[in-house]
């Protein structure tokens, strides 16, 4: 060790060569004494101490990083886990219709799939609740289904409320808030009322369903997720399009599978099984008990349009049961003249009503003196094809 020599000293701790440091890439003229050897030994493991030091500093903002991303979304989900179990309570698709028939077999083809579904239809049919149908049947249904009303929520907070932001976006954002679809990751998002987004919102939109990423506003890191999309208008899309207010590669993005949810004045024979439905949530809640409902208001329910659908009857059902004193139900649907002013134009509509109100007044005979096929100056068997063709039974009670 006391020999001279001209050597280059690499100083290699954890794998790596530290070089251009102190001591690193040295070369060293003069005895190799203990004393030097030790101070090499101490350098090199401050040297292997700051780097370990570093490679845990970095780790540990990831796993922060991480962690805080997995809290904001576990606590996004926490709420609207919350809120599903509410708006769940009492409510299932109802219906033995034809129409309501070819919906639930719509439902069960396309929700074991990921396609992204879009309904159609008026507002209040009950499209929320179909959607939840098909989230329950998919195999997402171990976590929340994340909902969004559009139209709710103003234009300007919009693309916060889906994406979400990062404090100091922009003016009054002083925290950082998660987006729906990150709270929606690995489960189902329901749009409603899709048609109301403005337009710059509808490129970002496009953009997620086309690379599965999303960015918060006032960050550039994109971020994965894996969302199914499931979303509801009562607008004409087609026409939208047409018009310039909706994006037409977006209108096909959405429509890979579009279901179709008739009115309530399409699919009469539902209405008492749907007011049942709702005697029986509103009595349970209320704490009365409800035995009957006279028939002649049930056909009435029938006979009336609904302009509000579901929606609608659920609302008259539930004031009818607030102010019921006995077990006998009296509902009557609201006020004729307001329904003449809303009823449907629609020439089958038309048709239907008047068949059935010629029916009613037949007692429900077809065939014989007097009965409905005379009344209308038809053939019984010209009359029972159009029945068969609009849907039209006799009601149950």
């Amino acid at each position: 060790m006391g020999t001279k020599s001209n050597v280059t000293l690499p100083l290699i701790v954890s794998g790596h060569v530290i070089g251009a440091l102190a001591f690193a890439s040295m070369r060293v003229e003069r005895p190799w004494t203990p004393d030097v050897l030790n101070r090499l030994s101490v350098v090199a493991q401050v040297f292997a101490n700051a780097l370990a030091r570093k490679r845990t500093e970095t780790e540990l903002r990831r796993v922060l990083a991480e962690n805080a991303r997995l809290r904001d979304r576990l606590t996004g989900e926490n709420v609207y886990l919350r809120n599903e179990i509410r708006a769940r309570r009492g409510r299932e698709i109802t219906g033995e219709s034809l129409v309501m028939r070819q919906v639930l077999e719509q439902i069960e083809q396309v929700a074991p799939t990921g396609a992204t579904v879009l309904f159609l239809g008026e507002t209040g049919t009950g499209k929320e609740l179909i959607a939840a149908a098909i989230h329950e049947r998919s195999p997402r249904a171990g976590r929340a289904m994340v909902r969004v009303n559009c139209a709710a929520i103003p234009g300007s907070l919009i693309e916060s409320e889906l994406f979400g932001r990062e404090k100091g976006a922009y003016t009054g954002a002083t925290t950082r808030q998660i987006g729906r679809f990150e709270v929606a990751d690995e489960s189902t998002i329901f749009l409603d009322e899709i048609g109301e987004l403005p337009g710059d919102v509808q490129v970002k939109l496009l953009r997620v369903l086309q690379e599965r990423q999303i960015e918060r506003l006032g960050s550039p890191r994109p971020i994965d997720i894996n969302v199914r999309v499931i979303a509801a208008t009562n607008r004409d899309l087609e026409r939208a399009v047409a018009e310039g207010t909706f994006r037409e590669d977006l209108y096909y993005r959405l429509n890979v599978f579009p279901i179709l949810v008739p009115p309530l004045r399409e699919r009469p024979d539902d209405i008492p099984i749907l007011t049942w439905s709702f005697v029986d949530e509103f009595a349970k809640a209320l704490g009365k008990r409800i035995e009957s409902i006279p028939k002649e208001q049930l056909l009435a329910l029938q006979r009336y349009a609904w302009p509000g659908n579901v929606r609608e009857l659920r609302n008259v059902i539930e004031r009818a049961v607030i102010v019921s004193t006995g077990p006998r139900l009296i509902v009557e649907p609201p006020r004729a003249r307001f329904n003449a002013a809303r009823r449907s134009v629609r020439l089958t509509d038309v048709e239907r009503d008047h068949i059935r109100a010629v029916l009613e007044k037949a007692g429900w005979r077809v065939r014989g003196r007097g009965g409905a096929a005379e009344l209308l100056g038809l053939k019984p068997s010209t009359l029972e094809g159009r029945m068969a063709k609009l849907e039209i039974r006799r009601p149950r009670h």
